[in-house]
């Protein structure tokens, strides 16, 4: 009703309303006036009877508020709206509410500090710190790559220390990374686009390894690597595991490389287009692990104190080239090694020669002799020097070797005697 009457100060009311209107405020013995002018004092009502009309102007009289007239209607509003009408709009009240947006910030940024936390995959040690994921970079005026490995629990052996594949793959992994990162890499495993063109691959035929200490689980090591010249149609890869936390030195790599045919399974002669892909990255340096130019004897039935029958490539052994994979080749070498010395001795270094590739289906044999003769005597004993041949079982020769071996339990008297001093 209220609202009805305020719109009736500016415009007329049908009949219909009056009527009804009327009706209403007959029972208050009197008639609402059916219209107003705009100051509220103006009207004409329909009834004759002068003393209604007397009663409803003195009700609607105007009425000051603050000093201000109001019309009769809105004196009637004065006491439901004046304390509850809001306050005129102005360019302060328009602006927002900032203590509510503030608030609604510090509620986001809590929210992300406390998954953040949850994540909890920042490193908890220093050394953990360089290159975290393990991605690789070109240093050194992009002629060496630098790579980190963190030793994962299905990497060690039984002494709890990273085994020599482990090591290999790391190798292997640089290499390829090498190849990928300096932006050489075709569509081959390793192989350039001028090789890829011409179906050339790489395959290693002689590598060179000295291992000085073994990482443990959780250690990081940094791998670097380079290439450089090896006679005219030869490279030679090198490389250096350190410690990465302290900087030292693990192990020393080298081997030699030269190209093969996909197709034909032949040695092929580095092209002129492929020298020049691959010139600017070559190192002028000398290896890393002096050549071992002794000859390997060969091994047969007669000489080899020891022998491995039934040695076959699985599905996973294969590379992306069809052949076993070349740290496979350390594994199955390792077979024919007697017990005693893998118990009481760790492999210190090791001279591959590899002679042919070895295929899916074939059948192989690991032969190994044991130069020296003090294996088991602790008192007498020193480096133990092995040979090996890894032969297919029709007599082809697939890979020849020489591992030394230094005694394990050097180091455990060197650290029993440390735990005696201190208990001293």
């Amino acid at each position: 009703m209220v609202a009805t009457a305020a719109t009736s100060a500016f415009l007329p009311i049908a009949s219909s309303a009056s009527d009804s209107s009327a009706n209403t405020s007959g029972a208050l013995g009197g008639s609402i006036p059916t219209r107003i002018d705009a100051c509220g004092t103006g009207f004409k009502p329909k009834s004759t009877a002068s003393r209604n009309i007397q009663v409803k102007a003195n009700a609607h009289a105007p009425h000051k508020v603050n000093g201000t007239k109001v019309g009769v209607m809105d004196g009637l509003k004065i006491e439901d709206e004046v304390m509850s009408s809001p306050p005129p709009r102005t360019f302060i009240n328009q602006l927002p509410d900032w203590s509510m947006l503030l608030a609604a910030i510090t509620t986001i940024f809590l929210a992300a500090e406390k998954q953040w936390m949850m994540l909890d995959w920042k490193p908890r040690r220093p050394d953990m710190l360089t290159d975290p994921f393990g991605l690789g970079r070109i240093v050194q005026d992009g002629l060496i790559f630098r790579q980190n490995f963190s030793i994962r629990s299905y990497e060690i052996g039984a002494d709890r220390t990273a085994s020599v594949e482990t090591l290999m793959n790391h190798l292997q992994e640089t290499a390829l990374n090498h190849v990928k990162t300096a932006g050489l890499l075709g569509d081959g495993f390793g192989s350039t686009p001028e090789m890829c063109k011409r179906n050339l691959i790489w395959v290693v035929t002689k590598m060179q390894v000295i291992v000085d200490r073994y990482p443990t689980w959780g250690d990081v090591v940094q791998v670097d690597t380079w290439v450089a010249a090896s006679g005219k149609n030869g490279m030679r890869r090198d490389w250096l595991i350190r410690d990465s936390n302290t900087g030292d030195i693990l192990t020393r790599a080298s081997s030699l490389w030269v190209m093969m045919n996909k197709e034909t399974r032949r040695l092929a002669k580095i092209p002129d287009e492929v020298r020049e892909e691959i010139g600017g990255y070559f190192v002028d340096s000398l290896p890393v692990v002096d050549e071992d130019g002794r000859k390997l004897p060969k091994l047969n039935d007669d000489n080899a104190d020891y022998i491995h029958n039934g040695l076959t490539p699985r599905w996973s052994d294969l590379d992306v080239n069809q052949h076993v994979n070349n740290v496979k080749y350390v594994g199955w070498i390792l077979e024919s090694v007697p017990l005693p010395i893998l118990e009481t001795y760790e492999l210190a270094g090791m001279t591959l020669e590899y002679r042919r590739e070895c295929r899916r289906d074939s059948l192989l044999q690991s032969l190994t002799s044991v130069v020296s003769n003090s294996v088991g005597d602790l008192a007498n004993s020193g480096y133990v020097e092995c040979q090996h041949l890894l032969r297919l079982e029709g007599g082809a020769e697939i890979v020849k070797g020489r591992t030394e071996w230094r005694p394990k339990y050097g180091n455990r008297l060197e650290s029993w005697g440390e735990l005696h001093a201190g208990s001293a």
